[in-house]
């Protein structure tokens, strides 16, 4: 008989499986996103297209946190929903703004847990853009970068761990070290959303946080979903500007980039597995197609096989409760 390989030998058994399984996933991997809705005096409120996820009241926020807590899970990042918005996004570096109360708030009962403050104006801006615009409707980069900075600084001032900013500005990162370092922070990492794509996959995100642009688009700022090469450009601009972490976003669809960069760069790489993934997952499972609980190892697993070291994800505490 021709010789050949056998390679089924070490899949004979659950327990050889998992001796040689090559990606895991651990609580320590996993950080889940928290909305907090200034325009609730109490309780929460169910996201229509997340179900499972919801806006908090700043009064019942620590609900959620004690739960997140209580799984084992270390990490979250936090989405604020103002009441009052403007054109300069003022209430995104207001030090009383919705963020950074509930960060002061999370951080004096619950100092060990990490806090990631989203850093973005979009929640913040009448228009619902990432950044300041011109008379003409045209976002303009560099006078964006004054109130990016102003909101990095306001939350790190109120307790935030990490600043992770999402405007897909170009030079957020050297903006953000720059003013951080001005301050005393000289400590706060910064999380870059330097992989940042113009994706459909973020339509629920858009309601859960009320950020969806009153006119227009975000391609002149995010990336074309078509482009590899950029996004390692942009990942070298970050590292090179001071970015302590690098992100994908999204990641079901990106996953070549992701090990690209992952084969680029030696900083932690911060896969986000975003609302539209998610709402597709729990339409599918609500329907009886799939089975959730395995898709979902299997999505998160195949990030961590591409390279992704963390992964924001709302399925956070399912995957922790079976951990």
């Amino acid at each position: 008989m021709k010789e050949f390989d056998r390679h089924r030998r070490l899949r004979s058994t659950s327990n050889l499986r998992d001796l040689v399984r090559e990606s895991h996933l651990n609580k320590d991997d996993l950080i889940m996103p928290v909305f907090v809705d200034e325009n609730l005096s109490s309780g929460k409120v169910e996201i229509t297209s997340m179900p499972g996820i919801y806006r908090f009241s700043l009064a019942n926020v620590l609900d959620e946190i004690k739960e997140i807590v209580d799984l084992g899970i270390k990490s979250v990042i936090l989405f604020g929903i103002p009441i009052n918005k403007d054109e300069v996004a003022t209430q995104a570096w207001d030090d009383n703004g919705i963020v950074q109360r509930a960060i002061r708030k999370i951080k004096t009962n619950y100092p060990d847990l990490i806090v990631i403050a989203d850093c973005c104006l979009c929640e913040y801006t009448s228009t619902g853009h990432c950044g300041i615009l011109s008379d003409n409707g045209r976002v303009l980069n560099d006078e964006s970068l004054e109130y990016i900075v102003k909101t990095a600084v306001s939350q790190t001032k109120a307790g935030a761990d990490i600043i992770a900013p999402s405007n897909a500005m170009d030079g957020y990162v050297s903006a953000i070290r720059a003013g951080l370092d001005k301050e005393g922070y000289i400590e706060t990492p910064i999380m870059s959303y330097a992989v940042k794509y113009a994706s459909s996959f973020y339509g629920p995100f858009r309601e859960a946080a009320d950020s969806a642009p009153a006119f227009g688009d975000r391609k002149t700022y995010q990336m074309d979903p078509a482009n590899r090469l950029e996004a390692l450009r942009e990942v070298a601009s970050d590292e090179k500007e001071g970015a302590d972490f690098v992100m994908v976003k999204p990641s079901m669809a990106f996953l070549d980039v992701m090990r690209e960069i992952r084969n680029n760069t030696n900083l932690p790489l911060v896969a986000y597995n975003v609302s539209g993934e998610y709402a597709m997952v729990k339409a599918a499972a609500a329907n009886g197609w799939i089975d959730e609980e395995k898709i979902v190892n299997e999505i998160l697993v195949g990030m961590k096989r591409a390279g992704a070291d963390l992964i924001i994800t709302y399925f956070a505490k399912d995957i922790a409760r079976k951990l």
